[in-house]
């Protein structure tokens, strides 16, 4: 199946309409098309062509969006390139790729040359593609829905990440699953303060083509710039994971937010549950929601309207997808569902199976076809024989006044086989008490489900999407134990 390319549809019926609005100004659909279309031939030029593999890495922003679009216009194939890793990182993931050209702005050409260097990868600077001639090739003007579109690399929370091959067919119907579920408006405005090279970034910026909506892109979070955006922007709908709710909540004191914000898109895990009482005692809009690369971003999405009544659930399946639990693990089928890992089939066979993606996420589905997310199955802990799902102890921990933020993991036990161990963060200001914490957690918890240590940290080790980074953890707390015999 084909569809009419996205962006060229907006511009011949909506030129002037805002498309990408960052803090160096705005494009409309109609200067977003004629960039994308010089950008392609431009790339034609420098020798890319259909099937190649392309890293980008020009930061958040409106060059992000214009080369996104070019490459899909070239038939080629967009591996967002995270420009937070380590070189070695860096490198590892441009190989495990095979992208042959990475593009990139001249703020991450110095970074960038070593890893590409290292990958046997070319870097193409933006001032070289600007200077280049443009090359009289065809563009697409027909996407292929079952084409592939892009390889978006997980989260990786434990073990090396996996490249994601995700089509056009898959952001298409992640958005058109979206809008069935929490509505779609003519003066909807969607901020993006994730990367994009995060999926839940990346879906934002189709997102926006397809609806005909603008996309409002910050190039990095902060929360100040977020509240700015909602207070002042016109933003309608925004997409954050929880410590960047938290952040935003407590740079305005509490401040409501303007009517006009409808819908506070909330992922990255669980949502915490402290943090989804004190939205709903602001009158925060805020929308639970289950998501993962290889589904191209949201599985399932709780309406703001329907989550006092369903505290702890992440909603329903958006259609058109399905969702189901087999021995505990969340299962997922439907048109958003990834083509595979790329160049893994091995790992793709694993995951892919009789149609249904494995997630290898634990939770339950109530009789009404709600989800709750319980915890990953890798990072479950059986302590003396009894399970202990992390995320239930740190929902406690988060629950208590002095704690702004909290990890749980497991370390070898010689009795229990495996303990509970806890890193938490305090408050600005607060001083966090062992014993008391422990206390507080054993007044709402099996005493086996209580943590047998907990420090604090100044900042737990997270994913650009929010993801807590257990064994990065695990590294540091088996530091600190040495350390202390």
């Amino acid at each position: 199946m084909t569809l009419p390319d996205w962006l060229a549809s907006r511009a011949a019926g909506a030129s002037d309409r805002p498309a990408v609005i960052t803090g160096r100004g705005r494009l409309t659909f109609g200067e977003l098309d004629t960039a994308a279309s010089s950008a392609a031939r431009r790339l034609a030029a420098m020798g890319i062509a259909a099937g190649m593999r392309v890293a980008l890495a020009p930061g958040n922003g409106a060059r992000f969006a214009v080369l996104t679009h070019a490459l899909a216009r070239l038939r080629a194939i967009t591996v967002p390139l995270n420009t937070r890793l380590a070189p070695g990182e860096a490198a590892w993931q441009l190989a495990d790729s095979c992208a042959r050209v990475v593009v990139c702005d001249e703020m991450h050409a110095g970074p960038v040359s070593s890893p590409a260097r290292a990958a046997g990868t070319r870097v193409l600077a933006l001032e070289e593609l600007d200077a280049a001639a443009q090359a009289d090739v065809p563009l697409v003007e027909h996407l292929d829905l079952s084409a592939p579109q892009g390889i978006i690399y997980t989260s990786a929370t434990s073990g090396r990440p996996k490249g994601a091959m995700l089509s056009f067919g898959n952001h298409w119907w992640s958005a058109v699953g979206s809008a069935l579920n929490i509505g779609l408006r003519s003066d909807d405005v969607w901020l993006a303060p994730l990367p994009l090279y995060h999926v839940g970034g990346l879906a934002i910026l189709w997102r926006s083509v397809i609806y005909g909506i603008p996309a409002v892109i910050h190039d990095r979070f902060d929360p100040d710039a977020a509240n700015h955006a909602m207070d002042h922007g016109g933003v309608t709908i925004v997409s954050v994971v929880s410590t960047m709710l938290q952040r935003m909540l407590d740079a305005r004191a509490d401040r409501p937010y303007p009517p006009t914000l409808r819908c506070v898109l909330l992922g990255g895990g669980p949502a915490p549950a402290a943090l989804v009482e004190r939205c709903l005692a602001l009158g925060v809009p805020v929308a639970p929601t289950y998501g993962l690369t290889e589904a191209a971003s949201q599985v399932t999405t709780l309406p703001p309207e329907e989550v006092a009544r369903r505290p702890g659930s992440s909603g329903r399946p958006l259609l058109p997808i399905e969702v189901r639990v087999d021995a505990g693990e969340i299962l997922v089928r439907g048109p958003m569902v990834m083509i595979g890992y790329a160049d893994r089939p091995e790992e793709t066979a694993n995951a892919l199976r009789d149609g249904w993606l494995r997630t290898g996420d634990l939770g339950r589905l109530d009789d009404e076809g709600y989800l709750y997310v319980l915890d990953r199955r890798e990072d479950l802990i059986v302590s003396g024989g009894e399970n202990v799902y992390p995320l239930e102890v740190e929902t406690v921990l988060l629950q208590h006044p002095a704690v702004a933020d909290a990890g749980v993991i497991s370390m070898p036990d010689v009795e229990w086989g495996q303990a509970v161990i806890a890193a938490v963060v305090p408050r600005s200001g607060t001083r966090v008490d062992e014993a008391a914490l422990r206390a507080f957690c054993a007044e709402r918890l099996a005493r086996y489900k209580v943590p047998r240590r907990i420090w604090t940290v100044e900042e737990l080790p997270r994913t650009p999407g929010g993801k807590l980074l257990r064994r990065e953890l695990r590294a540091q707390a088996a530091a600190r134990i040495g350390q202390q015999g």
